[in-house]
């Protein structure tokens, strides 16, 4: 099946706005923009004792090469005041790629799919919204069945629909 994934999430500053500047600077940078889930507000998750992040899916293209991408993304991270302290601290900014196509990935600094999504509902709920039947090309199951299998009990709460 074929779809480039981005999840984008901020628990700093005007959260929202800053998703938006994020999607704009991607299209900026000729990324196009094909689908975007609604804007979902949810605890902090690993590190709990921070603001809550609104996150976001959205559905891609773009001719580059999953490393190339991440080098796109970071810069937008760096543009819009991504500042890297700890992990899974409080972010201005951050750009995830959970899926690129079926395409399964893996160097340093980068996996895909990302090794995340069947553990996070605040990433499963937003892509059950945009592309329920896109399957997990290493786990062989669909989105709403990974959402359905999923653990993690943080409420994801609907924060603006677009």
């Amino acid at each position: 099946m074929e779809g480039i994934f981005l999840l984008l999430g901020s628990n700093l500053g005007d959260r929202a706005k800053v998703l938006q500047l994020a999607i704009k600077a991607l299209e900026y940078k000729g990324i196009k923009l094909v689908k975007k889930s609604a804007v979902y507000e949810t605890a902090a998750w690993g590190i709990t004792d921070q603001q809550a992040f609104l996150n976001q899916v959205i559905q891609v293209d773009t001719s580059l090469a999953p490393m190339d991408l991440l080098k796109v993304i970071l810069e937008i991270e760096l543009e819009l005041g991504r500042v890297r302290k700890i992990k899974w601290g409080e972010r201005l900014i951050d750009i995830d790629i959970l899926y690129y196509h079926d395409i399964i990935y893996k160097e340093d600094d980068l996996e895909i799919p990302h090794q995340g999504i069947p553990k996070r509902r605040f990433t499963l709920v937003p892509l059950v919204e945009i592309c329920p039947e896109f399957i997990h090309p290493k786990m062989q199951l669909s989105q709403k069945k990974l959402l359905d299998n999923c653990e993690d009990n943080l409420e994801v709460s609907l924060f603006t629909k677009y």
